[in-house]
């Protein structure tokens, strides 16, 4: 064994090339790397490399208010569009900010309070350039269902308000952590399968507890779960209010018929962005000439005029309501920026920029964190609001800034005119705003591809709307997780062969086709080896050799001598890694077999020469190829069978 060389020297006329050890590193500098490499992936300081103070400054007040960059470059032609878009989504916003703070249980004004502030702050930090900031109703209804857990909005309306106020303060506050620190890579663990069964889900309370509205009941349940809903709207039918259905019907299939034709043709996205104003108008203009209110259609009522009005003095920062309004905040805050970063960088994708999502978390969090202190709810980057912006063509988040003019108006100066508005009208806006997050052909695609995702998905769904909304999420991510420490703790290994004519070694089970070599098995680890799965691996190689022996009985070939062990997918090891492969090569080595690797990265071969373990196993059986590996083996086990023939 010891004619091997491992120096690039020729042997039996193959070339055999050493693995080098990678240049040495210190431990703290290694350790360096690897944070470096997990909280800045992107690299965010490398514009600051080389520059001078006062550019270095300048940078940074780039980075931190992009606004600054975007605004410099501005141009009439931005401008025009940008106009065309933020008044566009002002026309839906401002019936749906009505609508969705009902959604939340807090007064009506508080939906235009949260869609005047918010988009002037996200145009000064944010990077989209798409993204229409304001209630969603997703986030509407999570934040009402959890808050109506701690306060009753119709028997406590004031302890509602600043329960509502405050875990928005502290959603910022989180969002904004989150940020700072790079910690957003934890939204990841919200999977696209769980996101997907999670919305469907939420959207198909949302679409039920309209009912409320559309059939003009004048009590309703306040649970979420579909069971209490569907019981809710059946258990007294005699007070269905006859009027109100028909305007809830009527203008819910126009809100529909719009909204198809808009997203079969871009070119018409106004129809779908002014249907639902036109509805509100429409409505509140017949419900004035008829005095429908007193036939039993409930209408908005009252709305002061003004602008927000300062509210840090509702907030609770002490006391026992705080712990509460924390964990509201961390399922908002969570739930908030996994709307808007998933949407905002779906459309950076298709104009062709980045978005930093840890910049927008800090800018999310600034926003949240102000927005509260004036009489503002939890805001995110709305889907519907977000794709008519987009389809009318925006430039720049001035389209915010010209949405936030247009409610500042209508704050000064038009609130008495929706007093006549019919709440039927704002169910009927949020009925056909949120029906298309129902997603089944997405559903069904998840199932196609992967059934685990969409057992994922499947149980958000179904967590959401036979429990509650947080059980729904909580159960759609422990499956999530699950699958993932499942993979981590039963990695796949595959034995490879050889594919006839070349050196390259592939699965058997994916090419048949793939000879063997006998008295040699090659065996592929596809993951990391960590303390979660080293056991296994050990156990897996034991029977893949088992099996390969068993093999070799039936057909009368010789027993394993080598076994090769291919490392390129392995890009780390920990000890109890380690510990596996001394275990393996100790039992190996007993039954006369050698153990060799193959192609090992830089720092799963640093961690083997710092364990010792490559003095034990020998640096000449460390190989830089499978086809490497094979060939010397091969090689050596012809020189033992002429021995033994001689």
């Amino acid at each position: 064994m010891g004619d091997i060389e491992s120096n690039g020297e020729a042997y039996n006329g193959h070339k055999v090339m050493e693995v080098l050890r990678p240049p040495y590193k210190s431990s703290a500098s290694a350790f360096g790397d690897t944070v470096k490499e997990t909280f800045f992936p992107d690299d965010p300081f490398r514009q600051f490399r080389h520059q001078t103070a006062a550019t270095k400054f300048v940078l940074a007040m780039r980075y931190m208010f992009p606004v600054l960059d975007w605004g410099a470059k501005y141009k009439f032609a931005d401008l025009r569009a940008d106009l065309v878009s933020g008044l566009t989504i002002a026309s839906l916003s401002i019936p749906q900010g009505i609508a969705y703070a009902k959604l939340a249980n807090l007064p009506p004004i508080y939906g235009l309070y949260s869609t005047f502030l918010p988009p002037l702050l996200y145009a000064i930090m944010g990077s989209s350039r798409d993204l229409a900031i304001g209630p969603s109703a997703i986030l509407s209804l999570v934040l009402g269902t959890m808050l109506r857990q701690e306060a009753d909005p119709v028997k406590e309306p004031e302890l509602h308000l600043r329960l509502a106020l405050t875990a928005t303060f502290f959603t910022g506050v989180i969002q904004a952590g989150l940020g700072v620190f790079r910690l957003g890579f934890l939204i990841d663990f919200l999977s696209h399968a769980t996101i997907v069964g999670f919305v469907s889900g939420v959207a198909v309370i949302i679409c039920l507890q309209q009912l409320k509205g559309i059939l003009g009941l004048p009590h309703f349940t306040t649970k979420s779960d579909i069971i209490s809903v569907l019981h809710a709207v059946f258990e007294h039918p005699q007070q269905w209010n006859w009027r109100t259905i028909v305007i809830g019907v009527c203008f819910v299939t126009l809100c529909l018929v719009t909204k198809y034709i808009g997203t079969r043709n871009r070119k018409y996205f106004w129809l779908s962005a002014g249907a639902p104003m036109t509805t509100v108008v429409v409505t509140t203009f017949c419900t004035y000439i008829t005095h429908a209110e007193k036939h039993g259609v409930s209408i908005v009522g009252h709305l002061k005029k003004g602008l927000n009005p300062i509210s840090t003095h509702k907030l609770f920062l002490t006391g026992p309501y705080v712990l509460a309004a924390v964990k509201i905040a961390v399922v908002v805050a969570a739930i908030g920026l996994m709307e808007a970063i998933a949407i905002g960088r779906t459309f950076a994708s298709m104009k062709g920029y980045d978005i930093d999502g840890n910049k927008e978390m800090i800018a999310f969090g600034v926003m949240n964190t102000c927005s509260a202190c004036m009489s503002c709810y939890a805001t995110t980057g709305a889907v519907s609001r977000s794709a008519v912006n987009f389809n009318a063509g925006c430039r720049t988040a001035f389209s915010n800034i010209v949405m936030s003019f247009v409610i500042m108006v209508t704050l000064l100066v038009l609130m008495p005119l929706f007093h006549y508005t019919p709440n039927v009208t704002l169910a009927a806006i949020i009925f056909a705003a949120v029906i298309g997050l129902i997603d089944p052909c997405t559903a069904y695609e998840i199932f196609k591809v992967d059934k685990i995702d969409f057992l994922a998905c499947i149980a958000g769904f179904l967590g959401v709307i036979f429990i509650s909304i947080q059980m729904g999420l909580v159960i759609a991510v422990t499956i999530s997780l699950a699958r993932l420490i499942l993979q981590m703790t039963r990695p796949h290994t595959s034995l490879l062969g050889q594919i006839p004519g070349t050196n390259v070694f592939r699965n058997k089970k994916q090419y048949p086709g793939t000879m063997k070599t006998d008295g040699i098995l090659v065996i592929r680890i596809d993951a990391g080896i960590y303390f979660s799965n080293a056991n296994y691996i050990r156990e897996r190689v034991f029977r893949w050799i088992a099996d390969e022996e068993e093999a070799n009985g039936k057909s009368g070939q010789s027993s394993i001598r080598y076994v090769i062990i291919d490392l390129t997918p392995v890009m780390n090891i920990d000890t109890s890694g380690i510990h596996g492969f001394e275990n393996i090569q100790r039992i190996l080595k007993s039954r006369g077999v050698q153990l060799a690797f193959a192609n090992p990265g830089s720092g799963v071969f640093e961690k083997l020469h710092k364990s010792k373990f490559m003095e034990s196993l020998g640096q000449q059986w460390m190989f830089l190829t499978v086809s490497g590996a094979v060939q010397v083996c091969s090689s050596l086990l012809a020189m033992e069978n002429k021995g033994l023939a001689e």
